[in-house]
């Protein structure tokens, strides 16, 4: 679903979402409401901010603004889970409409985070198990996770099970999805 004011952005973020197969453009106008998995808006991340939800929409929000929104603030919006600059390709707005309808937190990191070197919180998990997980959140397997880190394949499997352990999950997705909900990782 659109929610663009301007109709030119509306009309090219159409196109440009057309022309992926996967993705279906359900309401490109303001005047009715649909359910859709995901809302693309041009709305100011201001707009969002202690405003209460619409009860029957649980539709991820993709923001297009050059204004940050810090994944802290993101947090605890029910459903803004996404921000991106205007001048995003093509690649990067269908991969995140297609994160944003799996549940993901998706964002530029000049929009979530302040600074380059502003230290991402580790959450429930060691500085080494927050490598790991980003490596795992890369898709690499244990022995390439081992390369990368310069220890043993044994080792990364403790870390992989300490990550499962202290995040409660069962598998290297739920691992992931829950490192991104926590803002933990980014992709």
């Amino acid at each position: 679903m659109l929610k663009i004011s301007s109709p030119a952005l509306r009309a090219g973020l159409q196109a440009l979402l057309a022309a992926d197969a996967s993705i279906k453009v359900v309401n490109d106008s303001l005047d009715e409401e649909s359910e859709a998995d995901v809302m693309i808006t041009s709305a100011s991340p201001a707009s969002f901010l202690g405003r209460e939800p619409a009860a029957s929409s649980s539709a991820g929000v993709l923001l297009l603004s050059g204004d940050p929104l810090p994944v802290e603030e993101m947090k605890r919006l029910p459903h803004v889970w996404g921000i991106l600059p205007v001048d995003s390709s093509a690649e990067e707005l269908t991969a995140a409409v297609r994160a944003l309808s799996q549940g993901l937190i998706v964002g530029a990191p000049q929009l979530l985070f302040e600074s380059d070197s502003e230290p991402i919180e580790r959450g429930p998990l060691t500085e080494r198990e927050l490598e790991a997980l980003n490596l795992l959140a890369r898709g690499l397997a244990n022995k390439q996770i081992a390369v990368e880190l310069g220890i043993s394949e044994h080792t990364v499997k403790f870390h992989v099970s300490s990550i499962y352990a202290k995040l409660n999950v069962t598998n290297r997705t739920e691992a992931v999805r829950a490192g991104l909900r926590g803002g933990w990782i980014a992709l």
